[in-house]
């Protein structure tokens, strides 16, 4: 029994690449000799990640990994990712580095790091304006789209279960396809984050889609593996490099149209 059960265990941490490197091997020389940063990034959630019109990648992770990679002095290359494998594709080593809308939640953190906050993101209710929802009790009898994994997940779980409300939450491999159920009228009510919410109430006016509950706010940082010190040191002196100059700012503002807290800019 012992042996089999060892045996699984292993199995599983190979399955998750816990095991496909050493403890302190440098990421950050390896990066370098590499000559190019590997990093995940949802390009079907806007506008953190997108497809422009000409199929290019764009949003604002888009940018903050360009300048990333940039201030590194090496390529990047995009690995499209969804909100529910971004930890599998780190811990597996299939990239260096996350920035995909990543919130900081403390299950996160068991198994991954983060590097200092660049960002935030408010996850909210949406639904058309001609449904009441004023509470949690009000989502009673309601099915709620939300993709798979997201904070947004995390958040409406937490709040049907501890508001006792019976509402159905119906779960999407990612932002993309969940929009995609809301907009063609599958489910009414939609757990996004703000700016999710707001892109589909933009692109939908016919479902005159409005906000109805903000759930939570959540920090938005960098994904990093768990003993990749010298990585993880440099990429927290280079968020806090580009806080301070005012560059992850200006791209904040060109996507969000707001200025990132006042205390983050410290």
């Amino acid at each position: 029994m012992l042996r089999h059960a060892f045996t699984g265990a292993f199995a599983l941490a190979l399955s998750f690449g816990l095991l496909a490197q050493p403890a302190h091997a440098n990421k950050l020389e390896e990066i370098k000799e590499r000559g190019r940063v590997i990093i995940a990034i949802d390009l079907g959630h806007p506008p953190y990640g997108m497809l422009d019109g000409s199929a290019q990648q764009t949003g604002s992770d888009v940018e903050t990994a360009k300048l990333l990679a940039e201030d590194l002095g090496v390529a990047l290359e995009v690995v499209a990712v969804s909100g529910a494998n971004r930890v599998p594709f780190l811990i597996s080593n299939r990239v260096d580095l996350v920035i995909a809308s990543f919130s900081i939640t403390e299950e996160r953190k068991k198994v991954i790091d983060f590097s200092r906050p660049y960002g935030v993101i408010p996850v909210v209710i949406s639904a058309p304006a001609s449904i009441a929802i004023s509470s949690p009790a009000d989502l009673a009898g309601q099915q709620i789209a939300v993709a798979r994994g997201t904070t947004a997940d995390i958040e409406v779980t937490r709040l049907v279960k501890e508001s006792g409300a019976n509402a159905t939450i119906v779960r999407y491999e990612d932002e993309a396809t969940a929009t995609t159920a809301v907009g063609t009228g599958q489910q009414s009510l939609f757990a996004a984050a703000l700016s999710t919410a707001q892109d589909l109430a933009e692109n939908n006016p016919r479902l005159e889609h409005e906000v109805k509950l903000e759930m939570a706010a959540y920090p938005m940082a960098i994904g990093l593996r768990k003993n990749d010190t010298e990585l993880t040191e440099w990429v927290n002196e280079w968020v806090s490099t580009n806080l301070h100059n005012g560059k992850l700012n200006a791209i904040y503002e060109e996507y969000f149209g707001q200025s990132l807290p006042a205390e983050m800019l410290q």
